[in-house]
Formats: structure tokens, C-alpha cells, sequence
């Protein structure tokens, strides 16, 4: 009798077992960062969600950032969407069209102390359509240029948070610069754009900035702006420094700021967990004004749950979590936020270990001064019938306003 007993409670505890096993729910959520610090930051958020849902894990998926959105969309055309991802800017739109994403707004609304109101209008115009939510922006990151104080110091020259501090820091003393610490750096480079990329994936990422600065737009009101006197300018000034003063990495190089070989790049503060590897003094300053004055370049990435996903109450749950006061507060460390009351704390200028307060302020008020990357429901189709005219410009002998025009001749059908 008493052997039975313990063989009934055996195959109890072992039906019970198997019941809860069935009920265990595995998110899947892609993102773009490969950094230690970031995912142990996001591990950590995953945890803290178990405190309510302990049946609930969440993987964390990298993709490289060059092939996301492209892999991205080839997982949702395949039928095995992950349940959450981090959306880019320019990807939002042809998503949201195509109805690929859930409405977060009632999961989001109904969250105890959620206060949807607290995100910036602004920093939601490309995520909600009325009433209907389709992502919520976990980063509203300022471009900003990194330098490398030790190369500045070797070329004799003020660095670029001291030159703007005296409100010289423009695009023509860029450019006088630039040349100056390659020649004083031998085999080493003035500037590198954003990740190495600009010749390629990232190739409107290293054109807007000075565009902006001269008073221009890449697009915008669906019309091409490349072809516009701002635009020309700017494009025509970065060329003579790729060409005429090497003082750009050209394309075919590798100059990679983090490894010492550029004096300057562009990126987001995200990449500050890069910098506690560094082997050189650095700092971070506003990208360079120009006659269109300081034009702020924002990049900003959301998150996003796909409307044929498995599991699309929990992942809606979880980006509840995620997005709570408290976990955005954690992020800001690496992501700027769009909450408010997390923006204008003191405890996000003084949160980061890596950046002094001086710096992260340049961040806080590129957020309010700046303007989003532009945005297009057809941005994979434009990036790719730009990119053969993009290459045309990127050579010693180009005829730069040919090359220019045919941007625009191939991109307006599209816009």
C-alpha cells in the first residue's frame, strides 16, 4: 500500500511537472548589439519580468546591424517572426503598412503606473497612427562625434568639445582638422563615417549630417533633396575630403576609430560601451553647425511585436515591462530615452559611468533640438536604387553634380 502510495505521488509530481513544462513560454526577441554590457543589461530586464511571469523566458537574438532589417523581414516572410524585435527608424514604415505589427496601445494603456502620456509626442509621430501603437522607441539617440583626445593632442589641436564650447565648432573648421591630424597622424585617418559603413549600408547616415548642417534634407514632403544647393555643398565638401585632402577613410579602407585608426567618427552613445576598451583619452561633442546652423541628427529604434508571432499577450507584456519608468531609466545609460520625466532627471545625465555629465547634456539637448532620420514605408527600395548612384559619386574623377542628380532621378518615383 504505502509503495503504491509513493508511486501514485511519484506520477503526480511527475504529471505536474510535464503540465507546468507545457506551459513555459520561451520570447524570442532580435536586436542589433552584440555589446556584453548591453545584453547583460537586457538579461537583467528579463529576469526582473519573472518576478510576475516565472514561467516566462526571453532569448535574446543578435543580428549584425549591416543585414537586420533585411534578415528581419526574410524571418517574417518565412513564417517564424520573432516575437519581439528592435525596429530601425526607416524600417517602421513598411512594416506598419503592411500590418505586420500588433497594437500595443491597449496592453500598454492598461499597465498599472504604464503613463503612456509621458512619452514625447515627437519621439512617437513614427511608431502610433491615431489611437493604434505599433512599436514604442526603447532609443531616441542623437548622432555625436567621437574623438580621440591623444591624436588631437599629438597634432597640437583644440578638440572638438573645446572648440564648440567658444562656438567654432562648423563645418569648415571640420574640414581644417580633419586634414590636419592625418597629416600629423601618419597612416591614420582625420575621420571615419558611422561604423565604417558609409560607403554602404550606412551611406544616408554619413550624408545627412553635413546636409543638415547646411541647411538641407536628404528628403523630405516626398521630395529628393540631394539635388538641392544645400545638399551639393555638403556632398561636395566631404568628397575633397575622401579625395583631395585624404583625410576621410576612403572606400576599400578600414579606419576604425575604436582601434585608435581615426581621429574622429560619428555615432550614437550606445557605442560609448566600446569606449572602456579604448587604449586613448576621448570625448564626445555636438556634431559640427554650418549655415543651417546646429542640425541635430536623431536616429531611433523601437520595439516592436509582430501581429502573426506566437506568443503575442506575454512578448506585448514584456514590452510593457521593458518600457516601465524603471526599466527605460536603466537603459538610458546607453539608450536615450523618450520618456520625459527620465530625460529631465538628473539621474540620466549623471548615469552613465562612461560619459561625464558635460557630454551627456550634449545629449539631452541634441534630443530637443533635433529632427529624426527621415523615415519611408519604401526605404529598403530607395536604399537600393540609391546605392549604384552612391557608388558613382564615390570615386577620384566622379563628376559629383552628375552623380548627384542621378541620386534624385532614381529615388523620386519612389518617394
Amino acid at each position: 500500500m504505502k509503495t503504491a502510495l509513493v508511486s501514485m505521488t511519484a506520477s503526480a509530481l511527475a504529471l505536474l511537472m510535464s503540465t507546468s513544462a507545457a506551459f513555459a513560454t520561451d520570447l524570442r526577441m532580435t536586436v542589433w548589439t552584440g555589446s556584453e554590457a548591453h545584453l547583460k543589461m537586457l538579461n537583467g530586464i528579463a529576469e526582473s519580468f519573472k518576478a510576475k511571469h516565472p514561467d516566462v523566458s526571453v532569448k535574446f537574438e543578435t543580428v549584425p546591424v549591416n543585414d537586420y532589417t533585411q534578415k528581419l523581414t526574410f524571418q517574417v516572410a518565412g513564417g517564424n517572426p520573432p516575437d519581439i524585435a528592435w525596429m530601425m527608424e526607416d524600417a517602421a514604415p513598411a512594416f506598419e503598412n503592411a500590418k505586420l505589427l500588433m497594437d500595443l496601445g491597449p496592453t500598454l494603456k492598461a499597465t498599472d503606473g504604464y503613463d503612456f502620456a509621458d512619452f514625447s509626442q515627437p519621439a512617437m509621430e513614427l511608431w502610433q497612427e491615431g489611437n493604434t501603437v505599433y512599436g514604442i522607441p526603447f532609443s531616441t539617440s542623437p548622432f555625436l562625434i567621437y574623438y580621440n583626445k591623444d591624436m588631437f593632442d599629438k597634432a597640437g589641436l583644440e578638440d572638438p568639445q573645446a572648440m564648440f564650447a567658444k562656438g567654432e565648432w562648423n563645418m569648415d573648421k571640420f574640414q581644417d582638422v580633419s586634414k590636419k591630424l592625418a597629416e600629423a597622424n601618419p597612416g591614420k585617418w582625420g575621420f571615419e563615417f558611422k561604423d565604417g559603413e558609409g560607403y554602404a549600408s550606412r551611406m544616408t547616415h554619413a550624408l545627412l549630417p553635413p546636409i543638415r548642417a547646411y541647411g538641407g534634407d536628404i528628403w523630405s514632403n516626398k521630395e529628393c533633396g540631394f539635388d538641392k544647393p544645400e545638399a551639393v555643398k555638403a556632398v561636395k565638401q566631404l568628397h575633397d575630403m575622401v579625395f583631395k585632402d585624404k583625410s576621410i577613410v576612403p572606400p576599400g579602407e578600414q579606419g576604425d576609430y575604436f582601434s585608435g585608426n581615426s581621429a574622429m567618427t560619428v555615432n550614437q552613445i550606445s557605442r560609448a560601451s566600446k569606449m572602456a576598451e579604448a587604449g586613448f583619452k576621448w570625448g564626445i561633442a555636438p556634431l559640427p553647425a554650418g549655415p543651417g546652423g546646429e542640425s541635430p541628427v536623431i536616429g531611433q529604434a523601437g520595439l516592436v511585436v509582430f501581429a502573426q508571432g506566437k506568443n503575442t499577450e506575454i512578448a506585448a507584456e514584456f514590452v510593457a515591462h521593458m518600457s516601465s519608468k524603471e526599466n527605460v531609466a536603466i537603459m538610458a545609460q546607453f539608450f536615450p530615452p523618450a520618456r520625459k520625466s527620465v530625460l529631465e532627471a538628473d539621474a540620466f545625465i549623471n548615469g552613465n559611468k562612461l560619459v561625464a555629465p558635460e557630454m551627456m547634456k550634449y545629449v539631452a539637448d541634441a534630443i530637443t533640438k533635433g529632427r529624426v532620420h527621415p523615415a519611408h514605408e519604401k526605404a529598403p527600395q530607395i536604399l537600393a536604387a540609391m546605392a549604384p548612384r552612391v557608388d558613382a559619386l564615390w570615386k577620384a574623377d566622379a563628376d559629383v553634380d552628375a552623380a548627384i542628380k542621378g541620386i534624385c532621378t532614381a529615388i523620386q518615383p519612389l518617394l
